[in-house]
């Protein structure tokens, strides 16, 4: 499961908003895969884990919320859209020289955009975008039917491009 700690990272982080929640969330994740390693069925073990990370840091911002604590901490959008970790926690940038191109202004707007997403379209976009699951794989992560995937993928694209367009003031 080693190979996998970086996307469960950024995903228990897009979840929770919080960078030392996440680090909590995906260290009782592993515990829990661990407990529960023998009744692992199939071939997906990637996909596996990162539903026990998402049920893990679900529950955990529930509780963050009942304790009043804020979910989600625009500092820490900001300050990852400043460092090198521009796309997903613990991955590389895209190679394309158009998209490398961005500049660290409208990577945050996109952070910003992405956090502001309600949490059913945000984590759908983690998972395709960031973490390039297939619509299969996200429907068994979210517990979601296939086309539910889909349309709040759409959503959620449809709505960071009016966003963008916005912070660009340009026209639809």
């Amino acid at each position: 499961m080693r190979p996998y700690l970086a996307a469960a990272y950024n995903l228990a982080c897009w979840i929770t908003g919080n960078p030392t929640d996440a680090q909590d969330v995906v260290q009782e994740a592993m515990l829990r895969a661990f407990r529960f390693f023998d009744d692992f069925r199939g071939d997906n073990l990637r996909a596996w884990l990162l539903k026990i990370v998402r049920n893990t840091a679900l529950s955990a911002r529930a509780v963050n919320r009942a304790a009043g604590r804020v979910p989600l901490q625009p500092e820490w959008f900001e300050s990852v859209a400043s460092t090198d970790a521009r796309w997903s926690l613990g991955s590389e940038p895209p190679g394309d020289p158009a998209l490398i191109s961005i500049t660290e202004e409208e990577v945050a707007a996109l952070r910003r955009a992405i956090a502001n997403l309600g949490a059913e379209f945000r984590e759908v976009l983690i998972l395709r975008e960031f973490e390039d699951f297939s619509y299969r794989e996200i429907a068994a992560i979210t517990g979601s039917p296939i086309g539910t995937v889909m349309s709040r993928l759409s959503r959620a694209r449809d709505e960071l491009t009016r966003v963008m367009r916005d912070e660009r003031g340009e026209k639809p």
